[in-house]
């Protein structure tokens, strides 16, 4: 079990895991499941996802829980795309959801998706240092790449996937020239905003990846109309036969499974205008795709390369935070925390890494107006496209930085026993002490827990030197206060000499 790693990809329309094996830096799959969920199918018009999609999406994760019972949590990664980016009920479903698999599960941003699709996609090509374009048309939208030796050039995730489109433009399975004209027509438009800077950008091939290129692959090949992957010719030999069907039930051809067969006609639209749009005449396809990018990105956390601290890197730079404050800040937090979770001392904790990562990141905003920057800071990291994180770590991440400093009452809906409680006491307290910005270094104060509150002591004589610090953490006491959370600021005096 110890070289196992596992994937869940929660995509809109099918639910897959996919168990690999660890041999020398590389993942060789060892055991995959597929669910057709239809996930997409259960959301409504005002984007609330139906009870009966949620059921089936729970039984899935139930079935794929009892092949990964006896995985550690940190050796399983499950990721949610479009359905449940979109879906205002997701919250619930996620709940219900987590406790079915047994395990956390992210939603992750459209950019993410794409960059993790393109990680997948790239350890299985042959020459992946060729610039590719990548294209992977799932259940609820559709990933675009360029990318060149395992790094995406360009990212985009549009709003558009065999789901949604088979729903809307072809009801109840009926097929006829002006659907599909309709449906290839609004695929363009998606597309039209993104195809010159892909264009201007280029690539040496296209690939797809995903069940409807997969599909597509198949049905082109298995009935004459390609050799060798998915053709502008192959595609317009499979309209002809689509548009004589009249009915996708009436369809008789060779590679179309019945699983693929409710949401085909949507994927094949999309991917005919993205031919078009992108002037394609051949694409090929790969079997890598989300839930490899999963584990290769599981795989480098193991091996501490982490692309979350790349990315906290590149903001630092790209915002110019005064490195040396920062670190000192962070340096103090997550000292602080240590004292009061031993546990917590140890830089690879998951909880410990968040407070450094916040503390690194928390005057970002300063970028954009000195006047309430924590709001700005908050609000880049909660928005921004920050490849490694997912959405619930961005909001995480948002909210620990919106608390540095300020009204306290702003997160006051946390849960009462979350640890980010902790997380912010230190951090607010490391802000506090290092107002100054005159590297200071640790400071000599200590502290511990107290009840549902805390205790900051300081050496004897300390406070006493820095009035503006005391004053300070004196208004940073009432701020407790006011959340019904005691935080205690002892000075130690300094003793008498003996005679």
């Amino acid at each position: 079990m110890r070289d196992l790693i596992a994937a869940v990809d929660l995509g809109s329309n099918s639910f897959r895991l996919q168990v690999g094996r660890i041999v020398n830096d590389q993942i060789y799959p060892l055991d995959g499941l597929k669910e057709a969920v239809r996930l997409a199918a259960g959301l409504s018009p005002d984007k609330q996802l139906d009870l009966a999609a949620q059921q089936r999406g729970v039984i899935a994760l139930q079935r794929f829980q009892e092949r990964l019972r006896d995985f550690p949590v940190g050796r399983v990664r499950a990721v949610a795309t479009n359905t449940l980016r979109v879906a205002k009920n997701a919250p619930e479903f996620l709940i219900r959801a987590e406790a079915a698999l047994g395990f956390p599960i992210e939603v992750i941003a459209g950019r993410e998706e794409a960059r993790l699709i393109y990680v997948g996609v790239a350890h299985t090509l042959a020459d992946p240092h060729k610039q590719q374009l990548v294209v992977d048309i799932g259940g609820g939208s559709t990933e675009f790449i360029v990318g060149k030796s395992f790094e995406p050039l360009l990212l985009e995730s549009r709003y558009m996937g065999c789901v949604g489109f088979s729903m809307r433009f072809f009801p109840e399975g009926r097929i006829d020239k002006r659907s599909l004209k309709e449906a290839e027509l609004a695929a363009r438009r998606e597309l039209q905003t993104i195809s010159a800077a892909y264009r201007e950008a280029g690539w040496e091939e296209a690939v797809g990846s995903s069940g409807t290129a997969k599909a597509l692959l198949e049905i082109l090949e298995q009935n004459g109309f390609s050799n060798g992957g998915i053709t502008r010719a192959g595609l317009e030999k499979f309209k002809a036969v689509l548009l004589r069907a009249g009915s996708v039930d009436a369809v008789d051809l060779a590679g179309l499974k019945g699983d693929r067969l409710p949401v085909i006609l949507g994927g094949f639209a999309i991917m005919s205008a993205v031919f078009k749009e992108f002037e394609l005449e051949h694409m090929l396809f790969s079997e890598g795709a989300l839930r490899l990018g999963v584990l290769y990105d599981l795989l480098g956390r193991y091996h501490h390369h982490d692309l979350r601290d790349a990315t906290v890197s590149a903001f630092i730079r790209r915002y110019n935070v005064d490195l040396r404050q920062a670190q000192q800040v962070a340096d103090t937090a997550c000292a602080l925390l240590g004292q009061l979770e031993p546990e917590m001392a140890d830089p690879e904790h998951i909880d410990h890494r968040f407070l450094r990562w916040a503390a690194m990141l928390h005057e970002i905003g300063i970028s954009v107006a000195h006047s309430s920057y924590h709001k700005h800071s908050a609000y880049i990291v909660a928005n921004a496209d920050m490849p490694g994180f997912s959405r619930m770590d961005q909001t995480r991440l948002a909210r620990l930085v919106l608390s540095h400093r300020g009204k306290l009452e702003r997160v006051a809906s946390i849960d009462p026993g979350s640890v980010d409680w902790l997380l912010i006491a230190c951090l607010r307290l490391a802000v506090v002490i290092h107002r100054a910005r005159d590297a200071r270094g640790l400071p000599p104060v200590t502290m511990q827990r107290e009840g549902r509150g805390f205790t900051v002591t300081a050496a004897p004589g300390w406070l006493q030197k820095l009035p503006l610090t005391a004053a300070a953490l004196e208004e940073e006491r009432r701020q407790w206060q006011g959340l019904g959370r005691a935080l205690y600021i002892r000075a130690l005096s300094v003793r008498a000499p003996v005679a």
